[in-house]
């Protein structure tokens, strides 16, 4: 996440309310780039990035348009600075896209077949005891609905 510019134009109003946790989530990215890749397989070792990736843009998401916590502007200024991924966060709003873990499962040329990642299949399609994992980003399970 890069950091704030503050020399050009103050953040908008309410920044300090998501400031602590966006700041909090950088120190977890930084510390999962850091971090070794001894011992984990080779698509293992971004999975932790994914992960943080996907909850900061979930929780500006939740903030906007869930809680309505804080203004367009300040969303704006947080997607324009990259705090947030602008795409992940339109496909949320579509139906059917609401779990969406990135955007790298649902992208047909990514996978071998031709189709979308195994998360998205729904867990009523799947055997049981059966345990899924997705080679792009650790998600056990995407998918919208039963």
């Amino acid at each position: 996440m890069p950091k704030v510019k503050r020399g050009r134009k103050p953040p908008p109003e309410g920044w300090d309310l998501i400031e602590p946790t966006l700041e909090d989530l950088t120190k977890q990215m930084r510390e999962a780039e850091n971090e070794t890749h001894e011992g984990k397989r080779k698509v293992e070792t971004s999975w932790p990035i994914f992960q943080i990736h996907h909850q900061r843009s979930r929780y500006l998401y939740e903030m906007y348009y869930k809680r309505k916590a804080i203004s367009k502007e300040l969303y704006e200024y947080c997607v324009k600075n990259g705090h947030a991924d602008e795409n992940l966060i339109a496909k949320w709003r579509k139906s059917g896209y609401e779990k969406l873990c990135c955007l790298r499962c649902i992208q047909p040329r990514d996978t071998n077949f031709g189709t979308t990642c195994v998360c998205r299949v729904p867990r009523a399609n799947l055997e049981e005891d059966k345990v899924i994992e997705c080679l792009h980003c650790g998600c056990r399970g995407c998918a919208s609905g039963s």
